[in-house]
């Protein structure tokens, strides 16, 4: 060895960046990416000011068409995140109070509580597949955030005001009246209206 030191440079030999006519293209290719994108029409939208249009399938909430309920904790047993609580009472229903024919008094149940807690619910949908009964179904609203976390725990009767914005194609046959019955009514009484005296005249 000698005692002389050696310079040596530390990770190799030093690179030289790209010249000045490779960075003026670069920041020129940029700038007009930036001018495109000053000429073309936002794709935001200016909410809570004008709302979305959500396509029909959209998981926004859970609504409950009670009526369709039979009570029979398929929802609930079937939930990964066990947000469904349901209870429920037998009555008995006498012939008479089904038909005026005879037969034997039957037992059905009464649905007393039906709650979703969506601080819990990972809206995978799947109480809405295994309803046999048409009971659970999807509505594209969203906007029903709170503060409280306790107020997220919604019961039958908020659940089910959630069943008039749900989709008409998402319900089947025997609920698709339940959507807006008053204003499926509105041409057939006009249609069955009589005409008034003088009014062809």
């Amino acid at each position: 060895m000698t005692g002389r030191s050696e310079e040596r440079t530390v990770g190799g030999p030093r690179e030289r960046g790209p010249g000045i006519p490779a960075a003026a293209k670069a920041l020129g290719k940029g700038l007009a990416t930036t001018a495109r994108a000053l000429t073309q029409r936002a794709h935001t939208r200016q909410y809570p000011h004008l709302e979305p249009d959500l396509p029909d399938r959209s998981r926004g909430v859970i609504a409950l068409l009670a009526d369709n309920c039979t009570s029979c904790m398929l929802c609930a047993r079937e939930c990964p995140d066990w947000c469904i609580y349901i209870d429920s009472h037998k009555e008995t229903l006498t012939p008479a109070d089904v038909t005026n024919e005879g037969g034997r008094a039957r037992q059905h149940n009464v649905l007393d509580r039906f709650d979703i807690d969506f601080s819990l619910c990972m809206y995978c949908g799947i109480c809405i597949e295994v309803c046999p009964f048409d009971a659970l179904f999807w509505a594209p609203d969203f906007a029903y955030a709170d503060g409280d976390i306790r107020n997220l725990l919604h019961d039958k009767d908020r659940l089910g005001t959630w069943m008039a914005t749900v989709p008409e194609s998402a319900l089947p046959e025997s609920a698709r009246s339940y959507e807006q019955p008053e204003e499926r009514a509105k041409p057939e009484q006009q249609a069955d209206q009589p005409e008034q005296p003088g009014e062809g005249e």
